[in-house]
């Protein structure tokens, strides 16, 4: 059975930008396209554990505020160094104007 907890309103979260989502003791990165798509990956950095919600987005990647490393938020691929760990990715669903994340 699919779990969905509510995330954010798609209004909270501006193209091309990305907002940090605590959910008891985990944290996700909520990403919103260029194309105004919204994603959902692990909210820490794979190499220092830097949270990615204070980074850049850009196009389809996301850039570490600490070392700069980057990776495509799509699939969670790292696409630069010195991040080489995949992100773990998470589905997302809209419901109206929310943004729901699956954790299954």
């Amino acid at each position: 059975m699919e779990t969905l907890i509510r995330a954010c309103s798609v209004s909270d979260i501006e193209e091309e930008d990305v907002l940090r989502f605590d959910h008891g003791d985990r944290t996700f990165a909520i990403i919103r396209s260029p194309e105004g798509e919204f994603y959902a990956t692990d909210g820490l950095c794979t190499h220092e554990k830097a949270h990615l919600a204070e980074g850049v987005v850009d196009n389809h990647d996301i850039e570490c505020p600490l070392h700069f490393g980057t990776f495509d938020y799509r699939t969670g691929d790292p696409t630069g160094a010195p991040a080489c760990v995949k992100l773990k990715i998470y589905q997302v669903k809209l419901q109206g104007n929310d943004v729901y994340i699956s954790l299954t």
